[in-house]
Parts: C-alpha cells; structure tokens; sequence
C-alpha cells in the first residue's frame, strides 16, 4: 500500500506521528522496535514505551534481522519501523561491512514498500552536523545515510520532522523534472 521514511533529529517527533497516523485506523498495529536494552538508561526508555503502547498492538523486537521480521509479518496491518538508526548501529556492532548494511538496508526497504498495509519507518538526520572526529562516527554517518537513501527510494513519501512539524520531502526526479 504505501511506504513512509519519517526522518529527523531526536525528539522531532517522528515516532509521535507515526503512532498518531497508525492509530487513526483504529486497527491492531504491527510495532517493529531494533532497540535494545543496552544500559539502565535504555532499559527504561524501553519500559516507558512498552507502557505507552496501545495493548492490542504486536510488538516485535528484532535487533538486526529486520528483513526477516519483515517477510514474516502479516502483511495487511499497519506496521511502524523503529528505528533504522538503531538497527544500523547493531549491525555495525555485529561487523557487519558497509556493503553488508546496505545490502539489507536495500533489501529491507524493498520488501517494506511491497507491504499491503501503511509502513512507517523512522531515523535519525545525521548528516547535518559536524563531520566526526573519528573513524567509527564518520563510518556510521555515512552507513546511516546510505540507508536512509535507500529507504527514501523505496518509499512512496518522505517526510522531515522538525520541532514537531512536518517537511514533506521531494525526490531528485520531481526537481530535475520541476514537478
């Protein structure tokens, strides 16, 4: 039915809109969490939002086989991707090469798109601040926003969170063509 990539910093809200645009169906959604409870920090963030989460919601923690839960899921009900920033990052911390990330990234992105039902994935801009200082940041940067390309090629639209507010985004064909 329809892919959407909601990109932005942290905070901006881009998982408040994909729950809010989820739950105007009023049917059960599909919740695909990559976060992991890596300290006490994490571990009550994660609480906090289990405990935010409408009860007749599946949530489904996966890590780094985002593909996997992908193809498995039924594939009608509205569905939410949190987060592509954190499944990057997992991947790299299981060594995974580059090539590897962004295989799975492409591959994931395509079986998202060919869903029945709406899909909202979410991540981080990184791209917008400072270059790193070192190699493991510069490396993830550039990691995550190949992947954001790529979701954001396979995706029907593109949104940009700011500060709560919305920026829906053009692909490169609509600006070279000038639509």
């Amino acid at each position: 039915m329809s892919l959407t990539l909601l990109l932005g910093g942290a905070r901006s809200g881009k998982s408040a809109l994909a729950v809010r645009m989820t739950s105007a169906s009023g049917e059960p959604v599909i919740m695909v969490v990559t976060g992991g409870p890596t300290d006490e920090e994490m571990a009550e963030r994660i609480r906090r939002h289990r405990a935010e989460r409408p009860a007749h919601w599946l949530t489904i923690e996966e890590a780094t086989d985002l593909g996997a839960v992908l193809e498995s899921s039924p594939s009608d009900p509205p569905m939410i991707v949190d987060c592509l920033t954190l499944w990057v990052a997992n991947l790299l911390a299981t060594g995974c090469t580059d090539d590897e990330v962004e295989e799975r990234a492409g591959e994931s992105a395509r079986i998202a798109s060919a869903r029945d039902g709406p899909t909202f994935a979410i991540s981080n801009e990184v791209g917008s601040g400072i270059v790193p200082v070192n190699d493991l940041a510069r490396r993830y940067r550039d990691v995550l926003g190949r992947t954001n390309q790529l979701w954001a090629e396979a995706a029907d639209r593109t949104l940009l969170m700011v500060a709560g507010r919305v920026l829906p985004l053009a692909s490169p064909e609509d600006v070279i063509d000038g639509r």
